[in-house]
């Protein structure tokens, strides 16, 4: 959805520059563009009808401020629409109840359930500093308890156990006692899922709800389920008093149109968002900025926090520190300036966040190849003995080829690392004695970004 949005809308901005007002001509024009955008991304019709009005309404006859050209403005009111249709701003967990505050979690079979509420477990451990417990009630999938307590091991929180042969009310009641006893902030209930919406399913999450009486009841659904998400959500909806969606594989190559619709159709707002397969791949959703992310504008917010949570600001001090009293920058340095890469999700999910401007720039890098050069020259520097990496100059042939070996690599790659890691030396001896100024004027860093396009990678 994001792509086919950002293409159309680039395309009208371009065709009506020169214009000096908005018009119905080129309002209807921009519209149909947008409805069939959103048609193909699989959003609720209902839901496209609305947004397609409101963005009517807003736009015509409304003049061209500023330095602002028509296609802006118009992409602007989008945007804020965008937003509206998604919940304006960040819906917070409510957590305000006797400890513990109980959440229940509902959806269908495959939505990634048993996950999200490890993710979610994370997430209050490290952003709310609670004491997590959570449960399984799902007694028809044999794997689903024992799934549930390898995710909440790898989340840091504690997982009471319950077994297929019990009723899931009885596991409920039992964990909630445990979680009162032993003095837990937050209880997550994971209910069972179906691979379709049955009476049965109903009857049981409602009889949950009713004993265990939530603070939350969120509905975790799969972003790429298209217009079933729609008929699912209505389903929920209709049987529990939702209180917040999560939606999970928003990462994925979905066409989006969940995001668009549920809130809308249930009435509840969207407050997380799973952006990746690792337990941490939990974000809070904000509508504002995921609007941006549709409309190829990136989220340079969510950048900053990414980089910030990855980097490990103590061995970052310590480098730049080495760096400044002239110490050699070596090969135990550059594979930690790889590693950092990794743990901040990738270049693939960096360059998600980026502005479609940025990344077009960047088209022709292969992110996956990228992903796999990375770890190539982390196997690369970890076949070499500490000496090595401490004084690369040692590295001649009979090393090369033991180092090569070691990997699995041919030597012209060692030889391609070993370049590429002279050249950050370089950069890194230009940097001790104020050089970092002009290296980034050579670089065109200070021309804005428009100026020099993107700086190469260094690995």
């Amino acid at each position: 959805m994001a792509s086919a949005l950002t293409d159309k809308l680039t395309r009208l901005v371009k065709e009506m520059r020169g214009q000096a007002r908005i018009t119905e001509s080129n309002v209807t024009d921009m519209l149909r563009e947008v409805r069939m955008a959103l048609l193909e991304a699989d959003v609720a019709l209902p839901v496209v009808r609305d947004f397609i009005a409101r963005v009517k309404e807003k736009a015509l006859g409304q003049e061209v401020l500023g330095s602002l050209k028509p296609g802006q403005t118009l992409v602007s009111i989008v945007n804020r629409e965008l937003a509206a249709t998604m919940g304006e701003g960040v819906a917070d967990i409510n957590l305000a109840a006797q400890p513990p505050a109980v959440i229940l979690m509902a959806g269908l079979q495959g939505a990634g359930k048993t996950t999200t509420t490890a993710k979610l477990a994370k997430h209050l451990i490290e952003k709310r500093k609670k004491k997590v417990l959570t449960v399984s009630g799902d007694v028809y999938r044999p794997a689903a308890i024992e799934q549930l307590k390898t995710v909440t091991k790898q989340a840091g929180a504690e997982w009471f156990p319950s077994t297929p042969d019990q009723k899931p009310l009885d596991i409920a009641h039992a964990a909630l006692d445990y979680a009162k006893k032993h003095y837990f902030d937050v209880l997550l209930v994971d209910t069972a899922g179906r691979l379709a919406i049955d009476e049965a399913l109903m009857k049981e999450i409602k009889d949950l709800h009713a004993a265990l009486n939530p603070v939350e009841t969120l509905f975790v659904v799969d972003a790429m389920q298209g217009q079933d998400a729609i008929n699912t959500a209505k389903a929920f909806k209709e049987a529990l008093p939702l209180t917040g969606i999560v939606l999970t594989k928003l990462d994925g190559d979905s066409r989006g149109g969940a995001a668009l619709s549920v809130r809308q159709i249930t009435g509840a707002p969207i407050k997380f968002a799973g952006v990746s397969e690792k337990i941490d791949g939990l974000e809070v959703f904000d509508a504002e900025r995921h609007a941006g992310r549709i409309l190829g504008m990136g989220d340079i917010v969510a950048l900053v926090e990414q980089v910030t949570a990855g980097v490990d600001m103590e061995a970052a001090q310590k480098l730049a520190a080495k760096v400044k009293s002239g110490d050699g920058f070596d090969l135990n340095d550059f594979l930690s300036q790889i590693q950092q890469m990794k743990q901040m999700g990738g270049l693939s999910s960096l360059m998600d966040k980026l502005p479609s401007q940025l990344t077009a720039k960047a088209g022709s890098l292969d992110m996956d190849k990228a992903e796999k050069d990375i770890k190539r020259k982390e196997g690369i520097i970890q076949s070499m003995t500490p000496l090595e990496r401490r004084k690369p100059e040692l590295i001649k042939a009979t090393r090369k080829k033991r180092i090569a070996n070691g990997a699995g690599v041919h030597v012209q790659e060692v030889n391609r690392l070993l370049k590429e890691f002279e050249q950050m030396q370089g950069m890194m001896k230009k940097m001790k004695g104020g050089g970092l100024m002009k290296m980034m004027k050579k670089m065109g860093g200070m021309k804005g970004m428009g100026g020099g396009g993107m700086p190469k990678i260094p690995f």
